[in-house]
């Protein structure tokens, strides 16, 4: 197990510069589960001086080795996937299950087909009378989420490695322990020193100092919106490249010919998809009005399933939120949607009756809401459905596009025809039809206000490459 007292630095773990620690808590005890370094401003200049180093000779390593290298990191994340599953539930309060199949899985993945799009991508290629060459920045700075805390830093980390760069990491404060499991195996692996780098802290700490440093290229965030728009003003000042994946408050649209009792359980379990801590999470659920009734009452029927429990057993489906504060803004949102007319079907504002302690929020579903309510417009970042209805599919239409956000959608019809017409007409990154599952290759991100640039497969290779042309 590595040593969670100490950041990771030019290949070696090292002591922060600050005595300082942050608390990482267990969500469904509410008691510390570790600690981990505050970092300093004087941890981010050297981490980075290590990756500017590191960042010549990796980007001269053969395509070859660099793969082999993510292809190890890939191979030793399966062999320890149960304990590290295990820890994720812990750290985030994923359901067990959820983390075995999701939580780890994604993260080694994302190693593996970095590597194989890096091997089959052409960074050299003639066009005419100029030979265009895609070559690596230099130092990445990737600032992540906790909700997926290590299947955000691998569709990152993975790729910028792949494409030839070093990184310089800041994970989350709120869920770190995961990450220290995988810079434990990059170090195990061996890769080059200063070729990766682990800083923690907080945002305005650590994120802030990363996001403008003159010392870092590019910066790949993910996270709040509000937060996106800061990073983003800072890296402005040395006008590096940023890329963001930010909020989402995706509408699934249930189109009159669609079998209620096969969207409405489907949908509800993506709204509750990692106890609704999902950027991508189909949160509102676009009905005809004529289908509202039995709608809300399939709803109630599939939300009893989803019982507040300890995440660590076998049978949770719905674990902790992963902080007091968390819990704390979504059941305030509960409030506030029924304060401002929303109907409830079911869950509420007030504290499940069990387990008795934690960061639980019961399972709500909310119906009637339009579109002059917060609820409608506001990520939730929890186990929330809302339900809206519609008379006529252009306002089904107008509904599910009437927000800041576009990072997801979904459909769901009949005629498969019909409901690609539809998902073309949504202003989102990505479309689901009918349930179909999600790919993890293909690119991910938003559109408006949910970010800018992909992760994933061959656009989140080229995320990280810049585009020079030598005329012959």
């Amino acid at each position: 197990m590595p040593a969670y007292d100490r950041i990771y630095r030019n290949g070696a773990w090292t002591p922060s510069h600050s005595e300082r620690t942050l608390t990482v808590v267990d969500p469904t005890t509410e008691q510390p589960l570790a600690f981990v370094p505050d970092g300093t401003a004087q941890d981010v200049d050297a981490a980075v001086d290590a990756a500017r180093a590191a960042a010549g000779p990796w980007s001269r390593t053969r395509v070859a080795e660099r793969a082999g290298r993510l292809r190890a990191i890939a191979a030793e994340l399966g062999r320890r996937a149960g304990p590290l599953a295990q820890l994720i539930s812990r750290d985030v309060g994923s359901p067990l299950s959820f983390a075995r199949a999701v939580q780890v899985t994604l993260p080694v993945n994302s190693f593996a087909q970095a590597a194989q799009t890096a091997l089959a991508y052409p960074f050299e290629q003639q066009e005419g009378p100029s030979l265009i060459v895609r070559e690596p920045y230099g130092v990445v700075a990737a600032i992540t989420p906790w909700n997926y805390p290590v299947h955000q830093v691998a569709a990152k980390v993975a790729y910028a490695l792949a494409a030839g760069n070093t990184v310089v990491l800041k994970p989350s404060e709120l869920a770190p322990l995961g990450v220290w499991e995988l810079a434990d195996i990059i170090d195990a692996v061996g890769l080059p020193p200063g070729v990766f780098n682990l800083v923690s802290g907080t945002g305005p700490g650590i994120g802030e100092a990363l996001a403008g440093h003159p010392g870092v290229d590019v910066v790949s965030f993910t996270g709040s919106t509000r937060a996106g728009r800061r990073v983003a003003s800072l890296a402005a000042r040395t006008i590096k490249k940023v890329t963001l994946e930010l909020g989402g408050k995706s509408p699934a649209v249930m189109l009159p010919d669609a079998d209620p009792a096969r969207v409405v359980p489907a949908v509800l379990a993506a709204a509750f998809l990692n106890n609704g801590q999902t950027c991508s999470a189909l949160t509102r659920l676009i009905v005809p009005r004529s289908a509202l009734a039995a709608t809300e009452e399939l709803a109630r029927e599939a939300a009893s399933d989803w019982v507040p429990a300890d995440p660590t057993r076998e049978d949770t489906r719905l674990g902790p939120l992963v902080s007091a504060a968390q819990r704390d803004r979504v059941r305030h949102h509960i409030g506030s949607a029924l304060a401002d007319g929303a109907k409830l079907v079911t869950g509420g504002a007030e504290p499940p009756p069990e387990p008795g302690r934690g960061f639980f929020v019961r399972p709500t579903v909310l119906s009637e809401v339009t579109a002059d309510m917060a609820v409608h417009h506001d990520e939730v970042f929890g186990p929330v459905l809302a339900i809206e209805p519609y008379d006529t599919e252009d306002e089904a239409v107008r509904i599910a596009n009437d927000t800041v956000y576009g990072l997801a959608a979904a459909v769901w019809s009949a005629d498969r025809d019909r409901a690609r017409t539809l998902a073309r007409q949504l202003h989102a990154g990505q479309v689901q039809i009918n349930g179909a599952a999600f790919d993890p290759n293909a690119p991910f991100g938003g559109y408006k206000q949910s970010g800018n640039g992909r992760e994933g497969g061959r656009a989140g290779l080229e995320e990280f490459l810049e585009t020079k042309a030598i005329q012959l």
